[in-house]
């Protein structure tokens, strides 16, 4: 009785399946890093005005500042 040998003539043996397809990179959409930046200057920019509470009573609202003071009484504002 002869028995076959399973392996091909050249002695290699093929493996199904270990191939693996190399997809394409999909390509990412650029990203805006500067969306928000140009947000806030198309919409006037931030607004640079806060409330001060003079000791004297008088609330007001102005322009930040490191040299802000009282349009009641002239009371320089801490900061």
């Amino acid at each position: 009785m002869r028995v076959r040998s399973n392996r091909n003539q050249s002695g290699a043996r093929h493996r199904e399946g270990l191939l693996r397809r190399h997809h394409a990179a999909k390509r990412a959409e650029p990203v805006d890093d500067l969306a928000d930046e140009r947000r806030a200057r198309e919409s006037g920019g931030p607004d640079d005005r806060a409330v001060y509470t003079c000791s004297c009573g008088y609330v007001f609202e102005a322009d930040v500042s490191t040299s802000v003071a009282c349009p009641h009484c002239g009371a320089g504002q801490a900061w």
